[in-house]
């Protein structure tokens, strides 16, 4: 059942109904296994209440004009921009290491998402991007909400069917079709069709929503969760991420974006997770919330 609340000082919230019970996390057929992906384990949920959506930046502009919050990129003065959505050349920009595609924007935020000269006006309905984890959980407490747990979240997006692999089932995307997310369609970085219909970010009620009514659970946006990233393993390698990723203080993020190609970042599955530092803040990074039911 879809509920519109209203809170003091915001514009309306749009939520969904998400019922308690057994709830699958994970996978016993990771496709990145260092990922932490597995292996698949059960926990039992109470009833909650999830955003529709991704927070929007209609939304977010309503919490910084109510309160006069400033993000940490603006606090920085850069964020991350994925070389293609630069205004302006890209050529001398700071990239980092092994990811030759982002480069470091000085002026970017979630006013300016792709630099200065770029706005959000046309873009109020499309999720916030330029979002850090302390950014999120700012947004949260004036919202009355709180980031979902990695196991709500999974509960969530597999919208009541058991093992399912996507939010809309098992039927895989692909270049060619179907198409019922966000995500690249091409050869990544250098083309992106945009047989979805989208190019970046599409607005966040885009594509038809899952079981719960949950719209892009997976693709446009990876979502910031309210846990520590933590891989489940013994090995030796997976030991050495957990010790770096506890010294980065690194938090989970759920759903792949609008840059994810099965080629090399088959990450827009249910089980699927990465884990960024909480300062972290790029052009495909946002959020959605949770509620009492």
């Amino acid at each position: 059942m879809v509920q519109t609340a209203s809170g003091a000082g915001h514009d309306a919230t749009v939520t969904v109904a998400i019922p308690a019970g057994r709830a699958e996390i994970g996978t016993d057929q990771p496709v990145f296994p260092l990922d932490g992906e597995g292996p698949r384990r059960f926990a039992e949920l109470p009833a909650y209440r999830m955003d529709e959506a991704a927070v929007t930046n209609a939304r977010f502009a309503a919490f910084v004009g109510a309160t006069g919050y400033v993000s940490e990129a603006e606090e920085y003065g850069w964020s991350f921009v994925f070389e293609r959505d630069v205004v302006g050349s890209a050529a001398a920009l700071q990239r980092p290491d092994g990811a030759p595609w982002w480069c470091r924007v000085d002026g970017a935020s979630w006013r300016q998402p792709a630099g200065p000269g770029s706005t959000i006006e046309q873009r109020l309905d499309h999720p916030v991007v330029h979002v850090s984890h302390r950014d999120a959980l700012a947004f949260a407490g004036w919202a009355g909400g709180r980031l979902p747990s990695e196991a709500e979240w999974e509960h969530a997006a597999r919208g009541g069917m058991k093992g399912a692999r996507y939010p809309w089932g098992d039927e895989e995307p692909g270049d060619a079709g179907p198409y019922p997310c966000n995500i690249w369609q091409g050869s990544f970085p250098q083309v992106d069709s945009a047989a979805d219909g989208y190019r970046g970010t599409a607005p966040a009620r885009s594509f038809p929503p899952n079981g719960y009514g949950l719209h892009n659970m997976c693709g446009n946006v990876w979502e910031w969760c309210a846990e520590p990233f933590r891989v489940r393993s013994l090995k030796r390698a997976a030991q050495q991420l957990n010790r770096e990723a506890a010294s980065e203080r690194r938090q989970v993020l759920k759903g792949g974006s609008f840059l994810c190609h099965r080629s090399y970042c088959h990450r827009y599955r249910i089980a699927a997770r990465i884990g960024s530092a909480p300062d972290s803040s790029t052009s495909h990074m946002g959020f959605r919330l949770v509620y009492p039911a």
